[in-house]
């Protein structure tokens, strides 16, 4: 795996330790032009690496810093979601131009590097999240495409594995969503699109049917008590 640098200046304090681990994807054409627009003081954005299709690591931002990648969102009660996280933005298209599959290399380089952090900062497996866990409605990344299940199996994040359909049960489904990590004042169908693209990626479409209530519950019976 390739390590580069390229210093951001978009960075602060924590006012946090390190918690949670957080995956996006650029979301712009390029790898180049990503890279350039996190380095931009006028941008106000940064993450603490960048990982190109080619599975070259830019380390951008120091750990021991506080990046500028989250925005608003939640997680388990914490709302200054940067300062509790070292964030990983992955080179991809995204939606705008047609969400391109993930190039094995580089899936191959965001394991290795989750896991050197994950065994760095003592992450718990629930709190390895993506944009669109910690910001349900207004980010959809790392995308339906994200292999969430093949990063489980190598010690990154949860998978519900063994889940078996339930009766739909929506109190229940939010309190356990809740428990889980998602932010209880968001609509309950907003937090179950993007629990379905994560983890139900072949329909994503916000209704709480049996299969997706499995899910939830098998998920919440792996999750750790906040």
């Amino acid at each position: 795996m390739t390590r580069l640098s390229r210093p951001s200046p978009n960075h602060d304090l924590r006012a946090l330790p390190v918690s949670m681990m957080v995956l996006h994807y650029t979301g712009m054409e390029t790898g180049k032009a990503a890279i350039e627009r996190l380095a931009d003081p006028a941008a106000k954005g940064s993450a603490h690496y960048v990982v190109e299709e080619d599975g070259a690591v830019i380390a951008m931002v120091d750990e021991a810093k506080r990046a500028w990648h989250a925005g608003l969102s939640y997680w388990r009660g914490i709302t200054d979601v940067n300062s509790a996280s070292v964030g990983i933005e992955i080179v991809n298209g995204g939606h705008d131009f047609a969400l391109p599959d993930f190039p094995e290399t580089q899936i191959v380089a965001v394991i290795a590097l989750s896991r050197e952090i994950i065994a760095r900062h003592g992450i718990a497996p629930v709190n390895v999240v993506g944009h669109s866990d910690i910001a349900p409605g207004r980010k959809i990344d790392p995308g339906e495409k994200f292999p969430w299940e093949r990063l489980a199996r190598q010690g990154v994040g949860l998978w519900p594995a063994g889940a078996a359909p339930a009766p739909p049960d929506e109190p229940h489904a939010a309190f356990l969503l809740t428990a889980i990590g998602y932010n209880p004042d968001l609509p309950l169908e907003t937090i179950l699109t993007e629990f379905q693209r994560r983890y139900r990626p072949a329909r994503f479409d916000g209704v709480l049917d049996d299969e997706t209530m499995g899910l939830i519950e098998a998920l919440a019976g792996k999750a750790a008590p906040a």
